[in-house]
């Protein structure tokens, strides 16, 4: 394993993350198919590379993501201390269930999937969709017993408005809540995460940040037609991004290194599906650790995305 990629403490929790994490949803199909042997050879290399962060879902490819991710891991044959695991529950390909009953089968059909006898990091996913007080009153509960029962280690909760993570942890007991995982939240067109960071750390919680792309908006081929981003928003990326391939740049590997530069976050989680897209994330989070940052045209960027800065979006249920 090289130690090209810098560890992170997260939390409380002991656990250091590679700060590039392994976004498994496109392991389950969600973005065009993907092979066995590709998804085996994607995580052989992210191992090879220094990536020990993994995360899935049930809902992702509905279960197909953690089979596959499971059999990958396994064909690859690391240790299992030397890596780390987070799955989710609550959302389904069916819906959403945040029962205690549902959450507690549910953690039992996905270590099944991903041959596992425990998982690091158990989420309740995408919170907002439900009732934050039975999250409170129901869920955390029933997954704080699937910690006594060693099937989980931590507990974390994910979602997109950045208000539900003081809702919950303003009323749960303190340690509780081991990790949040917030999106597009903390990249060159929304920073709103960074206000949170000092009032997370006041809990202990680790923070893990996904979509550094803001879900494909800061990429060449621009984000995907559901995507529920305002037209102002979108048409501001698409210039910023035509702007860095103009000048022989990519805007998305701009995007992963301005998200990697904050050391609060643990991990800068980047769904990958092949071992092309391993190396490139890869490569981007080394060039910063020999301080290779193109300083001035990631200024050019935040200046063309100033009008449309933190902008966001209402939560509304993507199909993946």
């Amino acid at each position: 394993m090289s130690n090209s990629l810098d560890l992170r403490p997260l939390g409380n929790t002991g656990l250091k993350l590679s700060s590039v994490g392994f976004g498994a949803s496109p392991l389950g199909s969600v973005f065009g198919p993907v092979s066995d042997e590709e998804a085996i050879a994607t995580v052989r290399e992210a191992f090879r590379l220094g990536v020990n962060f993994f995360d899935t879902s049930p809902y992702y490819g509905g279960t197909l993501s953690e089979k596959v991710l499971g059999k990958a891991l396994k064909a690859v044959g690391v240790p299992r201390n030397e890596y780390i695991v987070s799955t989710k529950c609550g959302r389904y390909k069916e819906g959403f269930d945040f029962s205690a009953e549902r959450v507690t089968k549910s953690i039992d059909e996905s270590l099944e999937r991903l041959q596992m006898d425990y998982v690091d990091i158990l989420q309740c996913h995408d919170i907002e969709f439900g009732s934050l007080d039975q999250i409170v009153n129901e869920t955390l509960p029933a997954l704080q017993k699937l910690k006594e029962a060693g099937k989980i280690r931590f507990i974390g909760i994910t979602g997109l408005p950045l208000g539900i993570f003081s809702y919950v942890l303003d009323r749960v007991p303190p340690g509780t809540i081991d990790v949040i995982l917030s999106y597009c939240h903390y990249g060159i067109n929304d920073t709103t995460l960074e206000d949170l960071i000092p009032y997370l750390k006041s809990k202990g919680v680790g923070v893990i940040s996904a979509s550094p792309l803001a879900m494909g908006l800061l990429t060449e081929s621009g984000p995907p037609e559901w995507h529920p981003a305002p037209p102002e928003l979108k048409a501001a990326c698409q210039t910023a991004a035509a702007f860095c391939k103009k000048k022989g740049k990519d805007i998305s590997k701009l995007a992963l290194q301005y998200s990697l530069c904050n050391k609060d976050i643990s991990t800068i989680l980047v769904g990958m599906k092949s071992v092309e897209q391993v190396q490139l994330n890869v490569a981007a989070a080394t060039e910063l650790v020999k301080g290779d940052k193109d300083e001035q045209t990631l200024a050019e960027v935040e200046e063309i995305l100033k009008p449309v800065k933190n902008q966001t979006w209402p939560s509304g249920i993507q199909q993946i």
